[in-house]
């Protein structure tokens, strides 16, 4: 049986949310961050080649990070799963595109973005303002376009599609539901109706609300 060790406010609950989706018997452990640096405490970076959430370990010595590699072992252990549409099937391409467009683009940006806020917030008073112009001018010319284009893409697919890949809910939706709702809890979704209708399906998604409800808090999404 799979174990998934959960990081609270982290990308491991996309895969709390895959597997109560799939149905699948698994146990989950959760870990709190620490207080101070708000960081993965010892003990959970050790579980991990990486350090990072999410990992999941099982009983013959599996132990596996990254997202989507995770997402994608999953599927492979239940192929009966339509959450991963088949070479040839219409919503093929727009599935391989945002499986890989949240992980591979967004999150990067949307991290360096944070980073940015971080530095201008804690940088000394002595040297505030002007790391502030800095930061402000790296979002500007890098940030703020490249994550422009992303969301105008994705509002512009979900006018067409139900879901990020046609009309059922796939591992896409899954796998890029971290990247949406961090900005959505920035209010980076305003103005922007189709990406809201697609948080309101979310979270009115049984298997969402099951994987909400484990997780114990009032958002998964981590704050700067």
């Amino acid at each position: 049986m799979i174990t998934l060790h959960h990081l609270e406010y982290s990308q491991s609950f996309r895969i709390l949310w895959l597997l109560e989706e799939i149905g699948a018997p698994y146990e989950l452990k959760v870990y709190k961050r620490d207080a101070e640096t708000r960081l993965a405490s010892a003990e959970y970076k050790a579980l991990s080649p990486l350090g990072t959430a999410p990992v999941i370990t099982d009983e013959n010595g599996l132990v596996l990070a990254e997202s989507n590699a995770v997402i994608d072992y999953i599927l492979d252990m239940h192929p009966e799963s339509p959450l991963r549409p088949a070479p040839g099937e219409a919503a093929r391409v727009d599935y391989l595109f945002w499986f890989h467009a949240g992980v591979g683009s967004l999150m990067p940006m949307q991290f360096f973005n944070g980073l940015l806020t971080m530095m201008k917030a804690r940088s000394p008073a002595l040297v505030r303002s002007v790391i502030g112009l800095a930061t402000d001018k790296v979002r500007e010319m890098l940030v703020a376009p490249r994550l422009k284009v992303i969301f105008d893409k994705l509002e512009s697919d979900l006018g067409r599609n139900t879901w990020l890949a046609g009309d059922r809910l796939t591992a896409a939706d899954i796998s890029m539901c971290y990247s949406i709702a961090s900005a959505d809890a920035q209010g980076k979704l305003e103005g922007r109706p189709n990406c809201q209708r697609w948080m309101k399906q979310m979270r009115e998604t049984p298997s969402f609300q099951r994987a909400m409800e484990k997780d114990g808090r009032e958002t998964f999404v981590f704050s700067f």
